[in-house]
């Protein structure tokens, strides 16, 4: 397959206070969020000046991943594509089709399947196709990277430096977050055995018997069951069972995103120190070169001359192309009409 562009499809973030409800609107359309939950979170953009740092940092990706193409002789423009915010997935398709692009790779920012971090990027992608008509440029999805050796190794390395900066005395517990999704969503889903199995690769990296995987950043309704346990609820937990020194990596998310600033580097880390622990937090992936070096090699992998699949642990490497039934959506039920007098 020749193809003429890789896309860099992403969640996108508000870059100013002005973003921040517009950003939210598109976010929570849909997902029976109450409106107070939306105002709650807008606020935590607001503490950061309503600026979220994962547009800039795919900005410097795409600059990366250019660069690093060139060097290797793949003549591919990259091109960055948000569902939330621009430049957003429909406009890119459109710029794709008048520079006469008409076979994609898509590089999704997320290395775990489930229907919010997969599928629905697949069903944004279709649906601006579907609204360009004739000319829609084609697109294949490049694999998920849960258990690629690459990955791990920067992951590790992360938690084996922020390991490094507690103190010696006392017992150490290094704990994993990743997004909550609600259960309907995950027992349709591999991504929580995807997050297991790459939480257990990087302990056994590292050469540790305990860890924890645990979720954070919840939105839905209260009566709505999602994983947990929460982050904030297991340092309790921790810290009743003689933790008194954590390290908090958030192995689902390839780079600081608003869930990791609020959640994790403010409520977490203030809830830890009321509790008397000892936290740090782990670095996100972000922009390491290894990880430039991995998505090359995705991309590669779907290029006629590269037919290696490299992954580490127990899980093969996800297909190239999803079935029809993966990681579907959570199937809402009717809303009632409203009555009348």
């Amino acid at each position: 397959m020749k193809y003429d562009a890789v896309l860099v499809v992403s969640f996108g973030g508000p870059e100013g206070m002005e973003d921040v409800m517009p950003f939210l609107d598109n976010v929570l359309r849909g997902k029976g969020v109450p409106e107070e939950r939306k105002l709650e979170v807008a606020h935590h953009y607001e503490l950061f000046g309503g600026v979220s740092p994962i547009n800039a940092q795919n900005r410097e990706l795409v600059e990366h991943l250019t660069a690093k193409l060139v060097k290797q002789n793949i003549d591919l423009p990259v091109l960055l594509a948000n569902r939330n915010t621009p430049p957003f997935i429909p406009d890119v398709l459109q710029e794709c089709k008048e520079k006469g692009y008409q076979n994609l790779l898509a590089y999704v920012t997320s290395g775990f399947s489930c229907y919010s971090g997969c599928r629905q990027y697949r069903e944004n992608l279709i649906a601006a196709q579907s609204e360009m008509g004739d000319g829609a440029p084609a697109f294949d999805k490049i694999r998920v990277f849960f258990n690629h050796p690459l990955f791990i190794e920067t992951v590790s390395d992360n938690v084996a430096e922020a390991l490094d900066l507690l103190p010696s005395e006392g017992t150490t517990r290094v704990v994993f977050t990743a997004h909550s999704i609600p259960m309907a969503m995950a027992t349709t889903s591999p991504y929580v055995k995807q997050l297991s199995e790459s939480a257990r690769l990087i302990a056994e990296r590292l050469g540790m018997s305990e860890w924890d995987l645990v979720y954070q950043s919840r939105s839905g309704p209260p009566q709505v069951p999602w994983l947990d346990p929460d982050i904030c609820d297991h340092l309790d937990t921790l810290k009743q069972v003689g933790v008194n020194n954590v390290v908090v990596s958030p192995l689902g998310f390839v780079s600081d995103h608003m869930e990791v600033l609020f959640d994790l580097d403010l409520e977490a880390r203030d809830h830890a120190a009321e509790l008397g622990m000892n936290y740090v937090r782990a670095s996100t992936p972000g922009n390491d070169p290894r990880m430039i070096d991995m998505i090359v090699e995705l991309i590669r992998e779907r290029l006629e001359d590269w037919p290696e699949r490299r992954t580490l642990g127990n899980l093969p490497a996800k297909h190239d192309v999803c079935p029809a039934d993966c990681c579907p959506a959570i199937k809402r039920p009717p809303r009632r009409p409203a009555q009348t007098a």
